[in-house]
């Protein structure tokens, strides 16, 4: 057991004084009080603003090894999301095991840096560079293990169904060859992670989309997964080009055509849906499945916005992911989720609530909560079951000095030009994120 004390804490959605926190030997919270003026000899003492740690909940973590290296026009009179992915599967088809253990533990680190501490991988590079499957089914994924221990960081794999290039295809193209699964395989790869019971590693699954799996295939997988208490994340709704593929070829649009064929319910993560229609957002309100949105992602390939006022107001749980890591840092996410919607509707604070006046609480409440969800977590944050997971801010940092308290996360979303981390304590264990 270890004792944590700190001036100010975010508990139950606001930061709170002269705060305890006990973890127990499994590294959970165990006991939480506020208003405990003077640390115990026995506390670590934590200077600065101590914010739950967020989940990072939609990452592809070999994409880190080409950011900025897609900002120049190419050839094509116009870039889009389709231009840029075919210069993803170039970089898809020649990083090693190595490699991609390399790049992610750069990655982690630098999530670490930016307040997050669990990831979740859409992990769907699962073979050698010529399609062939290696000795061991999972070697890409024990990279990602690998990595994810060296940083310091939980991790969620979410092994991914993907088995043709579009909805009327029936393969995948020849430059998708290490991406090939199945319902079978996948749910295999889901056991295999489970039983190897790594610390700090959990799992769940993943289907890549209604283009790139079946609704057979998704069907047959969810059969296999039956009542199991796991997270089952898929792309939805990214691309204009994916809903009127879906609509020429189902008649519905994807969320519509996906809870027609399968009973949504609070396991499921919907990762994007930037062009879900305001029916399909209360069909997914009515599901109680979640949402999983990744701005700076969505910003730099050009998928276009959604209502997000609509999805918060209908009570529908948020989780926020970098997904191809043009941006490392949860502030990010947070920021241009209002952002998109001010220049979209020229308004202020648009994501702000009766109930929450502040849009950074607002956001980063929802975030807090629906990424333990996506996670695979049935408790998150600075709360008692809680892995005993934690930031600390500078409380000195430029941005942050001389603010009300108040005002801090308000400051520390919309004001702050750089982290303000300075120790992460995962599972109990602190991490200084800025020598790791």
């Amino acid at each position: 057991m270890s004792l944590f004390w700190t001036t100010h804490a975010w508990i139950d959605g606001r930061l709170q004084d002269k705060v305890l926190l006990s973890v127990d030997s499994q590294g959970f919270w165990d006991k939480i009080a506020c208003g405990v003026q003077t640390p115990p000899v026995d506390a670590l003492v934590l200077d600065g603003y101590v914010l739950p740690g967020m989940v990072n909940a939609h990452s592809h973590a070999f994409q880190r090894a080409f950011v900025g290296m897609t900002e120049q026009r190419s050839a094509s009179p116009s870039d889009n999301f389709w231009s840029w992915r075919d210069q993803m599967y170039q970089v898809a088809l020649k990083i090693s095991p190595a490699q991609l253990e390399s790049v992610a533990t750069q990655l982690y680190r630098e999530m670490l840096q930016g307040g997050y501490t669990q990831v979740c991988e859409f992990h769907y590079l699962h073979h050698s560079p010529d399609g062939s499957p290696y000795s061991d089914p999972l070697e890409m994924s024990w990279a990602l293990v690998r990595a994810a221990k060296t940083a310091g960081i939980g991790l969620t794999l979410l092994p991914v169904l993907y088995e043709r290039a579009g909805f009327e295809a029936t393969s995948l193209r020849p430059d998708q060859r290490r991406f090939a699964s199945s319902a079978d395989s996948v749910w295999q790869m889901h056991l295999a992670i489970k039983q190897a019971q790594h610390p700090l590693v959990n799992a769940g699954l993943a289907i890549h989309s209604l283009r790139g799996a079946s609704m057979a295939s998704i069907q047959a997988l969810h059969t296999l997964v039956s009542d199991a208490d796991i997270s089952i994340h898929i792309h939805i709704s990214e691309q204009t080009g994916e809903v009127d593929d879906c609509l020429r070829v189902t008649g519905a649009r994807p969320i519509e055509h996906l809870a027609s064929h399968i009973p949504l319910d609070v396991r499921w993560q919907l990762v994007h849906a930037t062009h879900a229609s305001h029916a399909e957002i209360n069909l997914v309100a009515q599901s109680c499945a979640a949402l999983v949105m990744c701005p700076t992602t969505e910003a730099n390939l050009g998928d276009g916005l959604t209502d997000m006022r609509y999805w918060l107001d209908a009570g529908i749980p948020l989780a926020i992911g970098s997904d191809s890591h043009v941006s490392r840092d949860w502030r990010e996410e947070l920021r241009w989720l209002e952002y998109g919607q001010r220049l979209q509707l020229r308004q202020r604070n648009v994501l702000a609530s009766q109930a929450n006046t502040s849009v950074a609480a607002r956001l980063f409440n929802a975030a807090v909560q629906g990424g333990g969800r996506a996670a695979g977590f049935n408790a998150w944050g600075l709360k008692v079951g809680a892995r005993a997971d934690a930031v600390v801010l500078d409380a000195s940092a430029s941005g942050l000095q001389g603010v009300a308290i108040d005002y801090v996360l308000d400051a520390y979303v919309f004001g702050c030009d750089k982290s303000a981390v300075t120790t992460v304590v995962v599972a109990g264990q602190c991490i200084n994120p800025i020598s790791t």
